[in-house]
């Protein structure tokens, strides 16, 4: 009977273990299914690091080992974390709160993204930062929103920020340099709202430790953003000595005066724009009486501003649409310019003295109409002769047409002479003037002014 019992015992307490190791086995193929399926809709494995929102606290999941930890302190921490170890962090769907600055350092290829994760900055930043551009390249910052936080670019290469917005921050995004540069930078489809500076280019500051630091943010591209300005707020700025050069603002929409109608600037350059085109890119006032409000404000240290291309609109009513204090060229597609008195080299004994180039570097010029001036006093039978040619951007010049002086006086090219400075077909880059005498010195001096359109 004993043993009948104990046999008994055994098989139900074999069967018992049997029954607990199936259901352990089903909830562990449950949870590498269930997380299989979550790392499909996430696309987490292509990550080094996944943050999420527990309850009060964060878990940070390292998707190599699979060990998660528990980070209650905030997500500044957490997202150090990950950074420090790795390269890569994907943030779930949930509410993170900054307590200090994050920091992504000297690292290639760093990725931080989401699909809808909201970050309260608290006033702190994601700092992306190298020693200088070859230490920190090609940063990923994708599909987040921003509250009250920045995102700052510093001495790094090729950063890209995409689909995010930024509001209620001092500034969304910051670009400086403390050493060397930094280019190649891409904004595209994000969002500014009520940021008292949309993007900021930063005035070039050595760090602390020394170091070379440029004002080049050069070949960059801002694409398909929009921006929505309240008072004493500016879209988009350009310090004195950053230089934002031959890049592009395209596709890009300013909203001014829906709340407030003052001290509100689209775009302001107190830098350099040299060759970087506004393509596309619409300023819409809703105000009904603007007090300095502009769409473009163009300060002391510009220098150049940036060529209003294809498309650029300004509708509603403004303060003025470009804010040009400083009497600065604006260049743009049929942009007018003039030239005046420009003083002409005088050869002697017959020989043509030295070039005088007139162009609208960067711009090409469309046309140009001169007017040959002479002065001064003429010996008898001195004559002066003026020549006028075309330089193409192929560097091939034309052939030329002359005029010429035996007293004081000026005249117009006509049109029939400007026909014979055209090739059939080329692209005008500057107008060459030189100038000769038939005497061993002269009394006479000779000058060219005109006017003309470029883009």
């Amino acid at each position: 009977m004993k043993t009948a019992l104990k046999k008994f015992l055994s098989k139900r307490a074999i069967a018992i273990v049997l029954a607990v190791l199936l259901v352990l086995t089903g909830v562990n193929t449950y949870l590498i299914l269930e997380g299989t399926r979550q790392a499909n809709i996430t696309n987490v494995v292509n990550y080094d690091y996944v943050l999420s929102q527990n309850g009060g606290g964060y878990q940070l999941k390292n998707m190599l080992t699979g060990y998660v930890s528990d980070q209650p302190a905030s997500a500044s921490s957490a997202i150090n974390a990950a950074m420090a170890e790795g390269k890569s962090v994907y943030l779930n769907a949930g509410t993170y709160q900054l307590t200090d600055d994050v920091y992504v350092a000297n690292k290639l290829n760093a990725k931080i993204v989401s699909d809808g994760a909201t970050i309260e900055g608290n006033g702190h930043k994601i700092v992306i930062v190298g020693d200088n551009y070859t230490t920190s390249q090609y940063a990923s910052i994708s599909g987040l929103t921003i509250i009250n936080g920045t995102i700052r670019v510093e001495n790094s290469f090729a950063t890209t920020i995409t689909n995010t917005q930024f509001i209620n921050a001092s500034v969304g995004i910051e670009f400086a340099n403390t050493n060397t540069w930094s280019e190649y930078n891409k904004v595209e489809n994000c969002q500014f709202i009520n940021d008292s500076v949309g993007i900021a280019f930063r005035t070039p500051v050595n760090g602390t430790l020394g170091g070379n630091a440029t004002g080049s943010y050069s070949s960059s591209i801002i694409e398909r953003c929009s921006f929505n300005i309240q008072d004493n707020q500016i879209g988009i700025n350009v310090e004195r000595l950053a230089e934002l050069s031959d890049s592009q603002i395209q596709d890009v929409r300013f909203w001014m005066g829906q709340v407030g109608s003052g001290n509100q600037t689209g775009l302001r350059d107190d830098g350099s724009m040299y060759q970087t085109l506004l393509l596309g890119v619409v300023f819409e006032s809703f105000a009904n009486q603007p007090n300095d409000m502009y769409a473009i404000a163009l300060d002391k240290n510009c220098d150049p501003a940036p060529i209003l291309d294809g498309g650029v609109s300004f509708l509603g009513n403004w303060t003025a649409m470009v804010h040009n204090p400083y009497a600065i060229w604006i260049s743009g597609v049929g942009s007018v310019f003039q030239r005046t008195d420009v003083s002409v080299p005088l050869g002697t004994n017959g020989q043509f003295g030295g070039n005088v180039s007139i162009d609208c570097k960067p711009l090409k010029i469309f046309s140009f109409k001169p007017q040959i001036t002479v002065s001064g006093s003429f010996s008898h039978n001195e004559t002066v002769t003026v020549r006028i040619r075309i330089l193409y951007i192929d560097n091939s010049v034309s052939n030329p047409v002359t005029r010429t002086f035996t007293s004081a006086g000026s005249a117009w090219l006509s049109d029939d002479e400007m026909m014979q400075l055209y090739s059939s077909q080329s692209i005008i880059w500057a107008i060459l003037v030189d100038a000769k005498v038939n005497a061993a010195s002269s009394d006479a001096s000779v000058s060219v002014s005109g006017y003309g359109t470029a883009g």
